[in-house]
């Protein structure tokens, strides 16, 4: 249950990216929705994983899945960088959250 309480933390807090990058284009009630809606909701997700869940790792699960994410929708979305050092430090992010839950 904690891993998926996880999954929509991380849903969630892309959700919140999303949000915050078209609140920072333009400021309506749907974008604050959207940027306080999902960092609210994904925090709500996070602290009900920590019944379940180591707090650093289920923390560093969540912060490694929403950076990722983040990067790799921002990618495709907004036309962010898809250079060859931003995917491979992506990649260095999750091997890093993965070996982390490894030897945890």
């Amino acid at each position: 249950m904690g891993w998926a309480f996880v999954f929509f933390a991380s849903i969630f807090e892309l959700v919140g990216v999303v949000g915050l990058n078209k609140f920072n284009e333009q400021k309506t009630w749907l974008t604050t929705l959207l940027f306080i809606g999902g960092f609210g909701t994904a925090f709500a997700f996070l602290y009900s994983s920590f019944h379940y869940l180591q707090v650093s790792i289920a923390y560093a699960v969540w912060i490694g899945i929403g950076t990722a994410a983040a990067v790799l929708v921002n990618m495709v979305f907004f036309n962010e960088s898809k250079s060859i050092g931003r995917l491979v430090s992506v990649g260095i992010i999750i091997f890093g959250v993965c070996g982390l839950k490894l030897v945890s």
